[in-house]
């Protein structure tokens, strides 16, 4: 059975931490096509805009470039592995509509996310975007929690 996994990653080393688990997936054949998603939110500094010296292309561009490379060395790692992976940057300030949206557009059949596992009070006034994409989501979502990281 050959699935396709997306894994959305943020730059942060707990996300990453689903990695070593898609990892196991693609080895058992579980998971035949792995694409790492990283989203891209362009936070306009308002204060450049009332001075009129805003280039909002040339800072999305930067962020691009930026995630690019970064998705880059996260496949590079992969390959090394023997694990093929593709790369996809897409910009959205709803972090978790944008991984069900490219989820549910590319035909994914799981999303693999880590969760810094926050309950109670932390969870209810930081909120989750794990927890978003899992409540969202038409796929199933595998959950990771800090406590199953092998980093």
């Amino acid at each position: 059975m050959h699935r396709k996994a997306l894994v959305p990653l943020d730059g942060s080393q707990m996300a990453e931490c689903a990695l070593s688990h898609v990892k196991d997936f693609v080895k058992d054949g579980t998971v035949g096509e792995v694409t790492l998603l990283h989203v891209v939110r362009v936070d306009i500094p308002w204060e450049s805009v009332y001075e009129q010296r805003l280039d909002i292309d040339g800072l999305r561009k930067k962020l691009f470039a930026i995630s690019g490379k970064y998705l880059s060395d996260v496949q590079s790692r992969l390959a090394a592995e023997g694990i093929e992976a593709k790369t996809e940057t897409i910009e959205s300030n709803y972090l978790a509509d944008a991984v069900n949206q490219y989820a549910l557009k590319q035909g994914m059949d799981m999303i693999f996310v880590a969760t810094h596992g926050y309950t109670g009070l932390k969870k209810m006034l930081l909120g989750s975007t794990a927890l978003q994409i899992l409540q969202q989501s038409h796929v199933p979502v595998y959950l990771i929690r800090p406590e199953a990281c092998r980093l």
